[in-house]
């Protein structure tokens, strides 16, 4: 009997278990993670729509010697 349980092949449920908490951990640690990285990249964005606005500002002043109301 106790050969024939040797032999099984497949993983325990503790096994098992120690897995999913690990992954569930490393999720708890990454999705904060990438939301910080979001909001930056958010914000990359923003500040990149200003300078282009910014320009386009300083084109028109430069065509018509006033700016845009």
């Amino acid at each position: 009997m106790l050969q024939k349980m040797r032999n099984r092949k497949g993983f325990t449920l503790i096994e098992l278990l120690i897995v999913v908490a690990i992954i569930g951990i490393l999720a708890a640690i990454a999705i904060p993670q990438f939301a910080a990285y979001r909001a930056r990249g958010y914000n990359s964005a923003g500040n990149s729509d200003i300078k282009n606005i910014k320009t386009t500002l300083e084109a028109y002043y430069t065509d018509n010697q006033y700016y845009p109301y």
